[in-house]
């Protein structure tokens, strides 16, 4: 049987979304699949799909604090959130962030998956802003990248076929349904299966035929 192509839609705004990313990165090796990062902003599809961000429901907010906390400890990926971090994401736009890994994704792919990791290691882990130049650059070359390929990647945000290439995912993702990130698009049985959240991966396994062996496969 054929590899399964699974779809990882998600922006680094997001910590959910790391969490999912993680774990798919541990199964791409394990599983019969083939995982494609899929760089969208979730400001797009939130505006899009009338969605609101968790921090605008109080009473969602305080359950978020709560749950990031336990999963990023189940999942053990360094997520580290507090109240502040509620307005620190209302105050911070992933556009230029997301415009960046588009990029990086367009002319160095093989810098795709260290570079998404970085950002919300960055943004998540050690708190520090994502959205000017001088972090981007420094996310960047902390990810491996020489000053002169982060330094194209930075110019190329404001071209539009950078633009372009970020609004076709956003819309893709919209078109297979996703309202919010994590969204995994598995296509397994000639249509396309969507998941929302890094907590249906085991459910994603059992649509596509393979075994859950827990967030950190030995």
């Amino acid at each position: 049987m054929g590899r399964t192509l699974v779809e990882l839609f998600y922006d680094v705004i997001s910590p959910y979304s790391w969490l999912g990313f993680e774990v798919l990165c541990r199964y791409q090796h394990i599983w019969n699949i083939d995982l494609r990062f899929r760089p969208a902003f979730l400001g797009g599809i939130m505006q899009q799909t009338g969605n609101k961000p968790p921090a605008m429901l109080p009473k969602r907010a305080e359950y978020m604090l709560k749950d990031v906390k336990r999963m990023a400890k189940y999942y053990q990926v360094p997520v580290h959130m507090s109240g502040e971090d509620f307005r620190r994401i209302l105050g911070t736009s992933s556009l230029a962030a997301m415009r960046f890994i588009t990029a990086i994704d367009m002319t160095n792919p093989q810098y795709l998956e260290p570079v998404s990791r970085e950002f919300w290691m960055q943004f998540w882990s050690q708190h520090e802003d994502i959205s000017q130049p001088e972090n981007i650059l420094a996310v960047a070359q902390q990810a491996g990248l020489s000053a002169e390929l982060s330094q194209k990647a930075l110019e190329m945000i404001s071209s539009p076929t950078v633009k372009d290439r970020l609004k076709e995912t956003t819309a893709e993702a919209i078109k297979y349904g996703a309202f919010g990130m994590p969204a995994v698009v598995a296509h397994y049985d000639g249509e396309p299966h969507l998941f929302f959240g890094s907590d249906r991966i085991e459910l994603l396994g059992s649509v596509i035929g393979e075994k859950w062996l827990g967030p950190v496969p030995s």
